[in-house]
């Protein structure tokens, strides 16, 4: 008897893994002819249902077949014509249910239709069959046709949990929203991955004890540790692109403090374009760590400005520069010109963008505008050359991003700062208002506040240049101001990673050094709002949020790398260098400021009224000067043109290095930080 349970058991089985093997290589023309089928029964189900099987069969004959043909074909014309057997229904979801209940619901209201009309036709007793067979003919041909598709759904969930007997990771997603849920999916559709979800963390008590797709949500973060002890977890994965820093940073600690490897989604500045796929999980950067509230842009009106625009950015390749190209092309222009001086950084944003737009093409999103991707070497302080540009190219929007930006180089050397900075930005704007370009927006920084170094005071000339366009032309010319960007190139955080991976030590000036910091996407995309939101002859500046001490950010990235401060990896202090302050600053004595439209953008409503009135002739000066070399004259003119401008006793500096011939050893030595 035993042996025969056993028996049975075993074929039953064998029967059962072959069914679902056949099921899942099912493809539309069986379900056509499976379909076919059920349509040609479904009608007699009905009639059964309604008269609990007391009826005659040869009573209702005559009719039935009648109105088998009839719903058989509404049912398969409507089917076919719409496209129900394009789909593929082994990764079937909510959109094809919804798709089913749609077309059903159309064949009930034909075929109640046609039912009432048939009463009318000779010789067909129709009054016979219930008024309600077409719609419990409906709703039997919903869960039919409806759960035939979804047992291959099913079947494929199954073999792939049923694959996974030996999963290389349990994975604890934390994060049970879109972004977390999405992730969950396609470690699901694709085990051969390696990643098994186990379970949900999320801070919502709304969805603790419940189940999303299969996989439960077991609490707050406050139960990471006790989840990955009992869970047996080997991967934490943060799935909260929109969270603070604050709250990945305690995650972070908690997941090292149980020794567990963490892995994040990006940011949600980093993912605006694309969506939660597994190839999007990474190490947990500073980034991350360093992260604030979202910023809210409207992303529909940037849109607008920019679609079937030209635009022209200026230091395409940098990391500003190549990040404003990224944005620019998803806002479907006309045309993108990229200009830059450096031909490898310019050549790698081109071939980025074409496969940007290839993607589009292949998406359907290119719509309208399908944008025209040119490149150009160029120095922006050779006024001919910006000549040609400008006529070959007729920009509608110039964003300027092209400027040395490292202090320390540019107060070794203040006449590469005088003409790329001061003099390249005085010649793309004569350029825009020679050829009568709308729009001009330029990348500033928080050093041209109160500035103490040559780049600062650059900055800050340049920023007047353009109100001095703007004041003339009325047109929408304006300046952006923040502060250091996370992850450019030359900037400390790249800085300190290389002194990590060479073993250290890492360098900070001193113990007390704050910096304002963003991060690139955040701060190209408040750029953007600034372009749209900004009038004529105005300096903008961002809500930068709380500085961060340069000391705490080198310690996190020594904890990111996995060492320990001060005993694998040493910090040493190197002392402030020439022009550099202890704090940053945002606002100008006698500048005048107000909220736009945006929480994180301010307007200096009186920039205007800074320039002075001899400002074109000490900028030809300044011009002269750069060009003879005259490091003296620089830093005199600057002083009278910028009232705010404190330089340190540089000369003395660049003199004593000159006359030692150590001018590298000086720059291995104060090069730590941007």
């Amino acid at each position: 008897m035993n042996f025969s349970v056993f028996t049975f058991h075993f074929l039953w089985q064998k029967f059962a893994s072959m069914f679902l093997k056949k099921l899942l290589h099912l493809r539309n023309r069986h379900f056509f002819f499976c379909d076919l089928v059920l349509f040609s029964i479904i009608p007699l189900l009905a009639l059964i249902l309604r008269l609990d099987g007391t009826f005659s069969f040869k009573e209702y004959i005559s009719e039935l077949v009648v109105v088998t043909i009839l719903f058989l074909t509404v049912k398969l014309t409507l089917f076919w014509s719409f496209g129900f057997y394009t789909h593929y229904w082994r990764y079937a979801s909510i959109e094809e249910l919804t798709y089913i209940t749609m077309l059903i619901s159309a064949a009930v209201i034909i075929q109640d239709l046609l039912f009432y009309i048939s009463n009318y036709i000779p010789h067909l007793d129709m009054d016979k069959l219930p008024q309600s067979l077409p719609f419990i003919d409906g709703l039997l041909t919903f869960i039919f046709i409806g759960g035939l598709r979804f047992s291959v759904r099913a079947v494929e969930r199954t073999s792939h949990k049923q694959t996974i007997l030996n999963p290389h990771e349990r994975v604890l997603v934390v994060g049970a929203g879109s972004a977390g849920v999405s992730l969950v999916q396609e470690m699901q559709i694709n085990p051969q991955l390696g990643f098994y979800p186990v379970a949900f963390i999320d801070d919502d008590p709304q969805k603790f004890n419940v189940n999303i797709r299969g996989i439960p949500v077991l609490g707050d973060r406050n139960y990471i540790t006790d989840v990955v002890k009992y869970q047996q977890i080997h991967k934490v994965i943060i799935a909260m692109p929109s969270v603070a820093g604050q709250v990945i940073r305690e995650i972070v600690d908690i997941c090292k403090a149980n020794g567990i490897q963490t892995s994040t989604l990006p940011g949600i500045h980093e993912i605006l374009n694309g969506p939660v796929r597994i190839d999007s999980i990474r190490d947990v950067r500073i980034e991350d760590l360093l992260r604030r509230e979202p910023v809210q842009t409207d992303i529909e009106i940037v849109a607008q400005f920019i679609e079937g625009k030209k635009v022209l950015i200026t230091g395409a390749g940098g990391s500003i520069g190549s990040e404003l190209c990224r944005q620019i092309c998803q806002c479907r222009p006309a045309e993108i010109m990229l200009l830059g001086h450096g031909e490898n950084s310019v050549f790698n944003i081109q071939q980025e963008l074409e496969k940007i737009v290839e993607a589009m093409k292949d998406n359907g999103k290119a719509q309208q505008y399908t944008p025209c991707i040119s490149s150009l070497i160029a120095d922006i302080r050779f006024e001919e050359r910006l000549n040609h540009v400008f006529e070959q190219f007729q920009p509608h929007v110039i964003f300027h991003a092209a400027a040395h930006k490292h202090v320390p180089l540019m107060e070794l050397n203040p006449p590469e700062a005088i003409t790329n900075n001061v003099i390249g930005t005085k010649n793309l704007l004569e350029m825009a208002l020679r050829y009568n370009v709308p729009h001009f927006v330029m990348i500033s920084t928080d050093k041209a506040v109160n500035p103490t170094n040559v780049m600062g005071a650059s900055k800050r000339v340049a920023e007047m240049l353009v109100l001095q366009a703007a004041r003339q032309s009325g047109k929408p010319y304006v300046a952006v101001r923040f502060g250091n960007v996370l992850g450019s190139r030359g900037s400390v955080v790249p800085t300190f990673k290389k002194q990590i991976a060479a073993g250290g030590p890492v360098r900070v000036t001193h113990p007390d050094i704050c910096r304002y910091f963003m991060t690139i996407p955040e701060a190209v995309q408040l750029v953007l709002q600034a372009a749209v939101l900004g009038r004529s002859g105005e300096v903008l500046m961002m809500n930068m949020g709380k500085p961060v001490k340069i000391i705490d950010l080198a310690k996190e990235l020594i904890r990111l790398s996995g060492y320990e401060v001060n005993k694998d990896i040493e910090i040493v202090f190197t002392g402030l260098r020439s022009g550099e302050k202890l704090f940053e600053e945002m606002f100008i004595e006698g500048e005048e400021y107000e909220p736009t439209q945006h929480e994180k953008l301010l307007i200096v409503k009186n920039s205007s009224r800074t320039i002075p009135k001899n400002m074109d002739f000490i900028v030809e000066s300044l011009h002269r000067a750069a060009y003879k070399n005259d490091t003296n004259s620089i830093i005199f003119l600057l002083e009278q043109l910028i009232p705010e401008y404190k330089p340190k006793d540089l000369t003395s500096e660049i003199n004593s290095l000159e006359s030692n011939k150590n001018i590298s050893n000086y720059l291995s030595k104060n090069l730590s930080l941007k």
